[in-house]
């Protein structure tokens, strides 16, 4: 009987750390960025690349690349200031500040313009 109950107690114990475990790896405290990406014509423009970095970071920690449709989203942490960058092949690149101290998104909307002396 007693052999049961400590093993039974071991059980819980061990359903308690995996559950302690699952809300420290959850999605919980992320915050979304999710951005559209338009050329200057107003067309999807894939192949974008956007890279985050804390703001008071020197260092890129976070990147995505726009699909066929000019989407991208990046998930970070909740509770900080972020600087993003974004550029695409043929077009100037933009810096955007996010403000993830409130609130769990942000969604973004970029029309890229084309490098000087480039196509439209």
């Amino acid at each position: 009987m007693l052999v049961l109950v400590m093993a039974a107690g071991a059980i819980l114990a061990h359903a308690a750390a995996a559950r302690d475990q699952n809300q420290t790896n959850s999605h919980a405290h992320d915050f979304v960025i999710f951005a559209s990406v338009f050329n200057s014509q107003g067309f999807a423009l894939p192949s974008a690349k956007v890279r985050v970095r804390r703001a008071d970071e020197g260092r890129f920690r976070w990147e995505a690349i726009s699909d066929s449709r000019g989407e991208l989203g990046i998930r970070v942490e909740q509770g900080a200031e972020y600087e993003l960058t974004i550029g695409a092949r043929g077009c100037k690149s933009r810096t955007r500040k996010i403000d993830a101290r409130e609130g769990s998104r942000e969604d973004l909307t970029f029309q890229m313009e084309p490098l000087a002396g480039g196509k439209p």
